[in-house]
C-alpha cells in the first residue's frame, strides 16, 4: 500500500498554498490563486513551479530556482502548522497488523517527508519510501514500480492512496490499482473518472478495502 502524504496523509495543502504564494510575491511576480496551486500539489518542486510560471519566463532558470528556495524558507517557517488527518496513525497501525507492507509516494523531498515521519512518529510504519528528488515526479510510474521491485511485489499486489490526480494518474501509468481520498486537492468525482476505484471521505474508511490477508480469497 503506497500512500501520498500531502492532502493525504497530512493536512497541508493550505500551507502549501500560502507559500507557494509568498514565494511569487518574493521575486515580484503576481501569486497564483489557491485553486491553480492546489492543481500542482503533488509534482516535485521544479515541475510545480514551471507550471504556475508565466510561459514566456519558462527558461529563466535563475528566477525558477529563486521561488523555489522562497517556497522552501516560507514552507519552513509553517511546517509547524501542519497536522495529520484524523484517523492517520490508528488506521495505519490497524493496516500494518493485518499484515500490509506500507510506503510513502510522495511530491516531498526526501529530507522533507523524513522531517513529517520524524515529526509524527510514523517512521516505523512505512518500508519504502520514493520521493520526487530521488525518481521521476508523478505522475510517471516511476515511484510505485521502484517500490514494487525493492519489495518483490507485483501489480495485482500493488495499491495507490491518494488525493490528487497525479496519484491516481501514476497507479494507472504503473498498472495498478488505486484508491481516492476526498479530503485532499481534488473532488471525488474527478478521483473517479481518472481511474480510482473508490474514494473515502475518512482515513479509517480504508479498513473495509483492506481485511486481514488471511482473509482475503
Amino acid at each position: 500500500m503506497l500512500f501520498d502524504c500531502d492532502g493525504t496523509l497530512t493536512n497541508s495543502h493550505g500551507i502549501i498554498v500560502q507559500a507557494m504564494q509568498q514565494a511569487f510575491q518574493s521575486v515580484d511576480l503576481l501569486p497564483p490563486d489557491a485553486d491553480a496551486v492546489n492543481r500542482i500539489i503533488g509534482l516535485s518542486l521544479g515541475n510545480a513551479v514551471i507550471g504556475l510560471m508565466p510561459a514566456e519566463l519558462h527558461d529563466d532558470a535563475q528566477l525558477h530556482q529563486q521561488i523555489e528556495q522562497a517556497y522552501r524558507q516560507h514552507y519552513l517557517l509553517a511546517e509547524h502548522e501542519v497536522v495529520l488527518f484524523p484517523h492517520v496513525r490508528e488506521t495505519l497501525e490497524a493496516l500494518r497488523e493485518r499484515g500490509y507492507w506500507l510506503g510513502v509516494v510522495t511530491g516531498k523531498s526526501k529530507s522533507g517527508l523524513l522531517r513529517v515521519l520524524e515529526s509524527f512518529d510514523l517512521a516505523d510504519l512505512f518500508y519504502v519510501l520514493r520521493t520526487a528528488d530521488c525518481t521521476h515526479s508523478k505522475p510517471h510510474p516511476a515511484m510505485v514500480l521502484e517500490c514494487m521491485q525493492e519489495m518483490g511485489m507485483k501489480a495485482v499486489q500493488t495499491v495507490v492512496i491518494g488525493d490528487a490526480l497525479f496519484d491516481i494518474q501514476m497507479a494507472e501509468a504503473a498498472g495498478v490499482r488505486s484508491l481516492g481520498v476526498s479530503f485532499g486537492v481534488a473532488e471525488a468525482e474527478l478521483l473517479l473518472q481518472a481511474g480510482a476505484e473508490e474514494v473515502v471521505n475518512d482515513f479509517s474508511e480504508l479498513l473495509q478495502y483492506f481485511p486481514l490477508l488471511q482473509d482475503l480469497p
